[in-house]
C-alpha cells in the first residue's frame, strides 16, 4: 500500500509540475495548442526558469492578477499531461 500512495503523490507532484511550466510558458489559449506544442512550451519553460521558477512565476500572477491568473490556470489543468 505504501509504494502505491508514494506513486500517487509523485505523478501528483509531477502533474502539479507540468501545470506550472504551462502556466509559465508563453503558450496562449488562441493559439489553439496541440499535443505537441503544449509538450514544447512545458519543456521550454522548465528550460528557463526551472520548475521552482514556474512556481514562482505562477505564483506572482496570482498575486498580480488572480482573475486572470485563476483562469489560466484552469485551462493549464485542461491541457498538462
Amino acid at each position: 500500500m505504501q509504494t502505491t500512495t508514494q506513486l500517487l503523490l509523485m505523478q501528483t507532484a509531477g502533474s502539479n509540475a507540468r501545470c506550472a511550466a504551462l502556466f509559465a510558458s508563453a503558450l496562449q489559449p488562441s493559439d489553439t495548442p496541440t499535443v505537441v506544442m503544449i509538450a514544447t512550451a512545458i519543456r521550454s519553460a522548465v528550460q528557463r526558469f526551472g520548475e521552482r521558477g514556474c512556481a514562482e512565476r505562477m505564483a506572482q500572477e496570482f498575486g498580480d492578477h488572480p482573475e486572470a491568473a485563476a483562469q489560466r490556470m484552469r485551462w493549464a489543468r485542461q491541457l498538462a499531461p
